[in-house]
């Protein structure tokens, strides 16, 4: 989950500045988190307030995204997810698009099932992302994490995802050449994929979504959540990334990670 958090920092400064290389400074003053931090962490805390009983999730993180957007009201958010927030009316507006994908890595962290992450990630991305293709993507990108996080091989995850979810056939050459700016699940989650399956550590993960162009933030952030459930994070670039959250933010990261921890290195 701080895999997440990190690749949407690392990605921020590039979301509207696309740029077709991996020869980047990483984090830089330019950086900062963006919606797909704040509703990662509301998914989190959601989890854990549940703490094992999952009856209610749902309800709980509909409560949580509307509470935790409260000083954070321009940092990014989607215009249909933006009216939801911060509407009386909380039903799903049936969408597909990669906000549902960006903010579901803790799934993989608690489930301890494959069919557990299944019902975790549909809980948790029904409550607005409720298309197909919304959910479709959320629960890839979910599964990957888990599956990462039991150490199964990136070729016994490819062949899962590819079976169940996305074709995948372009490599990350293929893709860079003309992807383009893109907000739904469809044309984000197999890239953000990809862009970890040609990877060789946490921070070359990184480093090849960026490359591709694209919502970067986002495609960094689901890349960044099965990279680090894969690899390991090294110690400096979560010392050089958490300063970029404020306390609120902080308190539910370290929260969490001390439950279900991520790997350090």
């Amino acid at each position: 989950m701080i895999g997440a958090v990190i690749g949407d920092i690392v990605g921020s400064r590039f979301e509207w500045n696309n740029i077709k290389t991996k020869d980047f400074k990483l984090l830089t003053e330019d950086c900062f988190f963006t919606d797909d931090t704040v509703m990662t962490l509301a998914v989190a805390k959601s989890l854990l307030d549940c703490d094992g009983d999952y009856e209610f999730l749902s309800e709980v993180t509909v409560a949580n995204m509307k509470d935790i957007r409260q000083p954070y009201p321009n940092c990014g958010y989607g215009g249909s997810f933006y009216q939801w927030m911060y509407s009386d009316d909380s039903q799903p507006y049936n969408s597909y698009g990669n906000g549902a994908a960006m903010r579901v890595s803790a799934v993989g962290l608690v489930a301890t099932t494959i069919d557990q992450v299944k019902e975790l990630s549909k809980k948790v991305t029904k409550v607005t992302h409720n298309h197909v293709e919304g959910l479709k993507g959320a629960e890839a990108t979910a599964i990957a994490v888990y599956f990462a996080k039991e150490k199964k091989s990136k070729q016994f995850i490819k062949d899962y995802l590819m079976k169940h979810y996305y074709p995948m056939g372009k490599s990350l050459d293929e893709i860079r050449v003309d992807y383009q700016f893109n907000e739904t699940c469809q044309e984000t989650v197999p890239q953000a994929l990809q862009a970890f399956f040609e990877s060789t550590s946490f921070e070359d993960a990184i480093r090849n979504a960026i490359s591709i162009g694209g919502d970067s933030d986002t495609v960094a952030a689901i890349t960044g959540g099965v990279a680090a459930m894969y690899y390991g994070i090294p110690a400096e670039i979560i010392d050089q990334a958490l300063p970029y959250l404020d306390n609120r933010l902080l308190y539910i990261l370290q929260q969490f990670n001390s439950k279900y921890p991520t790997p350090i290195i």
